[in-house]
């Protein structure tokens, strides 16, 4: 039980730090940063939008089912779809949190690599899409955005609200699933278990993305795994397949991006992804220096013998672990809470916070809905109001990019 709990929270130990600077940032994006200022440079289809989707992706602290909802409403506000895929292929693969993260515990020159990454794929995902897929509605217009004129001590409580409940309530599970597996590989494997695959470096790939592309990997919960199996020799590249590929993609966003955006799309997605993930694994592995991703090793391998824990690391952890139980305490108590409806709509999709806020939002805007709960658990929206029109309430989720479930 000792080499099980040691390697975990040397793990804990690394990442909370940046992890809480991470989520401060985030929130302060999410709250002084209008969506508008988004939206209006997104809505040509040039290389322009593109460019601007896959800047404005990269810091943003959204997970692969988070972005689901987001790209979609950009694309109804008028993003053409070049833009909107090179917005879904940046975003879940990093964020402020995520580079900070992976800069402490795999090293600055994979935080410098994957956000650089995750650029250089969105651009090429974006142009190509915009040069074979037409965009299904041309006369969509902007939206225009609420004015918001709270003020700043307002902004500032939503901002860490957000980033220090909303998002550990999102992303929270995923960070604890990733320091459990990884601290497991840490443990059962041997210590030189990948090497003898290293001989077949293309082929380690390949079955890196096989496994990691259906399943649902927080960009941020990936890093401990990457860094657990680099140290039982995994290479590099395929780190970095592990890391692009997971966190990009799911099957929830693979029905999403087909449904909202096409076929077409969503084979251009994928295929974009698949290349930039081995091209790139196979470059870091064949170009770059192999002692800027050793590093890693020498550093866990020092760390066993280092029994000494700086306070500011110790107390990070301590903070985050007291987030973690609060997030989920409240989240527990709100899906517990009784609500009286008068109509309920089973919801296929939806996987996280940002879900459950869009489709309330949403739903809130039909005439006669008083009022809406979404139950992330069930899958459900409960709706109060009157005369509620049903067919607008199927209509208004399935556009959305989910899924009404007939009961």
């Amino acid at each position: 039980m000792k080499e099980y709990i040691t390697p975990l929270i040397d793990l804990l130990n690394e990442m909370t730090p940046y992890l809480l600077l991470g989520f401060l940032i985030a929130g302060l994006l999410h709250e002084f940063v209008p969506r508008r200022i988004y939206a209006d440079k997104l809505s040509r289809r040039n290389f322009s939008s593109v460019l601007w989707a896959a800047l404005f992706g990269i810091p943003l602290p959204l997970c692969s089912c988070g972005v689901i909802p987001t790209a979609t409403s950009l694309y109804r506000e008028g993003a053409s779809k070049g833009a909107t895929v090179s917005f879904l292929i940046s975003t879940p693969q990093t964020g402020v949190d995520s580079i900070l993260a992976t800069a402490s515990v795999i090293g600055l020159p994979f935080a410098i690599i994957r956000p650089v990454v995750a650029f250089i794929t969105a651009i090429t995902g974006g142009v190509i899409t915009n040069r074979i897929c037409k965009d299904g509605n041309e006369v969509r217009h902007l939206q225009q955005e609420q004015s918001n004129s709270r003020k700043f001590l307002r902004k500032l409580t939503g901002a860490l609200h957000y980033g220090f409940i909303e998002m550990i309530q999102d992303i929270g599970k995923w960070i604890v699933i990733g320091l459990v597996v990884a601290a497991i590989i840490t443990v059962l494997l041997p210590n030189d278990f990948f090497f003898t695959l290293n001989k077949y470096p293309l082929l380690n790939m390949l079955t890196i993305l096989a496994v990691s592309m259906p399943m649902y990997l927080c960009a941020t919960g990936s890093i401990p795994i990457a860094a657990a199996l680099m140290l039982k020799g995994l290479s590099p590249g395929a780190a970095l397949v592990l890391l692009m590929a997971g966190p990009a993609t799911n099957m929830a966003t693979m029905l999403v991006i087909n449904k909202v955006l096409g076929r077409k799309t969503l084979i251009t997605y994928l295929a974009t992804i698949m290349a930039g993930a081995i091209g790139f694994g196979i470059f870091i592995d064949y170009a770059l220096p192999t002692e800027w991703f050793s590093n890693i090793i020498h550093k866990h391998v020092a760390g066993c013998c280092d029994n000494i824990t700086p306070w500011w690391q110790t107390t990070s952890s301590i903070i985050f672990v007291i987030l973690l139980i609060n997030g989920f305490v409240l989240k527990f108590r709100k899906d517990k809470k009784t609500v009286t409806t008068q109509q309920n709509f089973k919801i296929k999709g939806m996987m996280c916070n940002h879900c459950k806020a869009n489709v309330e939002k949403a739903l809130s805007s039909i005439e006669g809905v008083r009022s809406v709960h979404v139950d992330l658990t069930e899958g459900t929206a409960y709706l109060e109001g009157e005369r509620i029109d049903k067919e607008k309430v199927i209509h208004t989720i399935n556009q959305m990019g989910y899924e009404y479930v007939k009961e």
